[in-house]
């Protein structure tokens, strides 16, 4: 049924027929009790008492009466509703957009008066459908379409759409343009009803796109008028990125706007010098803004300097965080020179102030900062900002506590007017691992606008000097440790080598049933592990005896693992071997940097008593990324990296440049002798290497070593010099080895050849003179090479070989092998000496051929170097 609301003519909806119908079915089914009653007692009327009819029909006509008498008077409602239902029902009817209710058949259910002002509907047989409105309209359609399905899947939507003449039109032209937004909802009817209703919402928004639109053009004026302004402006985040620039500033930079992105560029990235510094140090308090004047230098897309005047002004949060800023940017260069010249040239003063790469601040007679440049900001960031000097902070606040008296007689001295005021070296108050030095200068002349400035402060960071001074302090130590080491070896070389021959010669002469044999030969052990020691003593000197080979670590590597698995069996420590992949060749002594390998390992075993993993990597290093390392002294060439690394106890940082030096140890008494990493220092030095140590208390050490490429070459050179020597000595090991698989014993008897013996070390000669007699040899000892010279003219050359110290007085070995060779080129000559073969091979022509004999030596290795000589063919 259709009914008319009450209330005010206005807003009374045109068409109202939403009456519940859950009480309709309740006043029919009423209406069939009381029918089906009356039916009842017609038809039993002959069966039923008529006192029992009477009295029913009493009662009925009691309750009908009470009915209608209640109703009457309002006390029972026969149609009733509730509250809310008569509040929503007023707030439809007085909402301002057309409201339009449908069924799911678009029938319309619900349509209030302001629906009806929008379509120009004035009664209810007037009312259409929003469909019939908007089919008219390409635009209005398509929104309608789209709102339907939207509906269909139970979603809420909205739409805009323009038409050209207003809704409910009739004629060719209207009254304009209008714009109208369309919402439309899925609710249900009431409660326990499977019937849905479309409630659709119409709203003319013709005046809000008016506004829209003015706005708009409002705000491109605004913009056109600020990118056309004769200054720059940009606006930038809490971290400086940039979100807004004007086109004036973007053209002085040269920035193409098309392709800025908010948030692409920072402060940073258009700034010279140190020009973020100043910026920076301008801090807003918490919850405050702040403005300052900066005169600094931009950089132009191209790399140019642009010289500018900031009007810079920060915000600050309320809790003292950063925020937004906003800067007006004037261009410097471009300024006049005539009536504004002196403002100019402090405009350039300042200019070259800020971007000099020395902090220089400005200090009165009690040592409070009056000005300062953009680098000191810088340096001192967090130690003193602008408005720390701006409330006259101290200047003795920027130096290390143990240096601020030395600073505060230095500023004295400049109040003083004194001229020669010594530099100060002192740490940087929060981080001690950087370095600065600072130079007082007093101000002799006054300038009339700062009369209290009494002295100009410098600082210069000089961490990276001081780290040069420290390494290069330390490699002289070490190579000063190294001579003193490499001198005492070569002097104790000369008495195991006397103890070694004086030993054998007893131990030809006694039985071994003898009483004194157990202690020769305990005197012949313990001499030779004083020569292991020696030897390591030579190793970190890099004097020791070397025998480079091509290596391919892969190999060298794969094959100590199972050496390294037997001396961490029984541990809780594991090895990982980490293989680099094509690796380089590399040219070194293999049992060498066999040791240098185990020691290191050895070491990772023993920092880590409770377990751990010894990790050993290999890598090829190109040229071009060795810097990445941060090792100063690497040459930019290729490398072959070897890393041993731990996880064990690490190495205090305190004792971090002692581990190399000889005798130092951490270990307990009678673990160590010291000589471990000095022999790894000085193998890979000798081999052309480098290596570093890294470690954290508690975290882990690790080494790395950085061997050179070899590049093996097309065509092979001539062999000459220590390379002939190599391979004689190579030739002759592989005839000894050969001879010693055999049946049969070398014989090393004498040939009745005749051996000239030259040696300083009297102890050593008369051994060897001795041992050599006792083998056939006709032995003539000479104390020096002169003597050897002499000795030789009296045999008129009839001398088979020539045994030579290479260190002595008057005239060293190799000296006396280039006089020999003068008369006697084709005469045979052994060297012997405790440094390396290189040591001296260096000073001999490119052509000469000689043997090598390394001390300390027994008499069988001095017999069979003097057999193999004179068996060859050289």
């Amino acid at each position: 049924m259709t009914r008319m609301r009450q209330g005010d003519d206005n807003n009374a909806p045109l068409v109202d027929r939403g009456m519940r119908t859950g009480v309709v079915v309740r006043i029919i089914l009423l209406a069939l009790v009381l029918v089906a009653a009356a039916i009842a007692f017609v038809v039993f009327k002959n069966s039923l008492d008529n006192e029992m009819v009477l009295g029913a029909l009493g009662i009925l006509a009691m309750v009908g009466i009470f009915f209608l008498v209640s109703a009457l008077i309002g006390f029972i409602e026969v149609m009733p509703q509730s509250q809310s239902d008569s509040l929503a029902r007023s707030l439809l009817d007085s909402h301002p957009d057309g409201t339009l209710i449908t069924d799911e058949k678009s029938r319309i259910v619900y349509a209030n008066a302001a629906y009806g002002r929008l379509t120009g509907a004035a009664k209810e047989v007037d009312v259409q459908t929003l469909e019939t409105l908007l089919s008219r309209n390409r635009e209005s359609n398509e929104a309608l379409y789209r709102l339907m399905n939207s509906l269909r899947e139970g979603k809420d939507s909205h739409e805009e759409f323009r038409l050209l003449k207003p809704l409910g039109s009739t004629g060719t032209t209207g009254s304009g343009a209008h714009w109208y937004r369309l919402k439309a909802r899925l609710v249900p009817e009431e409660e326990g009803s499977s019937r849905k209703l479309h409630v659709w919402q119409i709203t003319d928004i013709t005046s809000e796109r008016d506004d829209q639109e003015r706005f708009f053009k409002e705000l491109q004026n605004a913009i056109d008028y600020l990118d056309h302004a004769p200054a720059g402006f940009f606006s930038a985040g809490k971290k400086g990125e940039i979100f807004y620039i004007n086109a004036t500033l973007a053209e002085w930079l040269g920035i193409d706007l098309t392709k800025f992105v908010p948030g692409s560029l920072a402060i940073r990235d258009i700034m010279a010098g140190e020009g973020l510094a100043q910026v920076q140090s301008v801090q807003a308090d918490p919850g405050q803004k702040k403005t300052e004047t900066l005169d600094l230098d931009f950089r132009r897309a191209n790399g140019q300097i642009l010289p500018v005047r900031l009007v810079h002004q920060v915000s600050s949060m309320r809790d003292g965080a950063p925020g937004e800023s906003r800067t007006i940017v004037i261009d410097r260069q471009n300024e006049p020179e005539g009536g504004q010249s002196a403002s100019a040239a402090a405009m350039r003063f300042n200019r070259f102030f800020n971007n000099t790469p020395m902090a220089i601040a400005s200090v009165d007679g009690d040592g409070r900062i009056l000005r300062t440049n953009a680098p000191f900001l810088k340096l001192f960031s967090g130690i003193v900002s602008r408005d720390d000097v701006e409330r006259g902070a101290l200047l003795r606040g920027v130096v290390h506590e143990n240096d601020r008296e030395t600073l505060t007689a230095a500023l004295a001295a400049a109040k003083d007017r004194q001229v020669d005021i010594a530099p100060i070296d002192s740490r940087h108050p929060k981080d001690e691992a950087r370095h600065f030095r600072y130079y007082v200068n007093a101000v002799i002349d006054q300038a009339d606008d700062s009369p209290e400035e009494a002295a100009i402060v410098y600082a210069v960071e000089v961490t990276e000097q001081k780290a040069l001074e420290t390494q290069m302090a330390q490699t002289q130590k070490m190579n000063a440790v190294g001579t003193l080491a490499g001198g005492i070896a070569h002097d104790f070389n000369n008495v195991l080598t006397a103890i070694l021959l004086s030993s054998d010669h007893l131990l030809l002469q006694a039985r071994p049933s003898d009483a004194s044999f157990a202690d020769l030969m305990e005197i012949k052990r313990n001499a030779n592990r004083a020569a292991v020691l020696v030897r390591q003593l030579l190793a970190f000197s890099r004097k020791q005896t070397m025998r480079p080979a091509v290596l391919n670590l892969t190999d060298v590597v794969g094959d100590l693992r199972m050496l390294v698995d037997r001396l961490i069996s029984g541990t809780n420590v594991k090895l990982d071997v980490d293989y680099g992949r094509d690796l380089w060749p590399v040219k070194t002594d293999l049992s060498q940097f066999e040791q240098v390998l185990i020691n290191l390992c050895v070491n990772a075993r023993d920092a880590m008593p409770q377990g751990g993993t010894i990790t050993l990597r290999t890598r090829n290093l190109p040229a071009e990324k060795v810097a990445s390392y941060g090792y100063g002294d690497l040459p930019q060439e290729d490398l072959v990296l070897i890393e041993v690394a731990d996880t064990g106890t690490g190495i205090p940082q305190e004792i971090m440049d002692k581990i190399f030096e000889p005798f130092f140890t951490t270990k307990e008494v009678g673990k160590g002798t010291g000589l471990g990493l000095a022999m790894v220092y000085g193998i890979i030095k000798q081999s052309g290497g480098y290596i570093y140590p890294e470690s954290e208390v508690g975290r882990g050490t690790t080494f790395r070593i950085f061997l050179p490429r070899h590049v093996i070459e097309a065509l092979p050179a001539p062999v000459t010099g220590a390379e002939a020597s190599e391979a004689k000595a190579a030739a002759a090991a592989h005839e000894k080895a050969k001879a010693a698989s055999s049946s049969e014993p070398v014989d090393l008897t004498g040939k009745s050849a005749v051996v000239l013996l030259v040696e300083d070390e009297e102890a050593v000669r008369r051994g060897g003179k001795r041992m050599l007699e006792t083998r056939g040899y006709t032995v003539h000892e000479a104390g020096s090479g002169v003597e050897a010279l002499d000795i030789m003219d009296e045999l008129d050359g009839q001398v088979d070989i020539v045994v030579s110290d290479v260190v002595m007085p008057e005239m060293d070995g190799p000296t006396l092998l280039r006089e020999l060779r003068k008369k006697y080129p084709d005469l045979k000559f052994i060297f012997v000496s405790g440094y390396a073969e290189d040591a001296f091979a260096r000073n001999l022509p490119a052509d000469a051929k000689f043997g090598f004999l390394p001390k300390p030596f027994s008499l069988k290795q001095l017999a069979e170097a003097v057999w193999e000589m004179l068996d060859s063919k050289e």
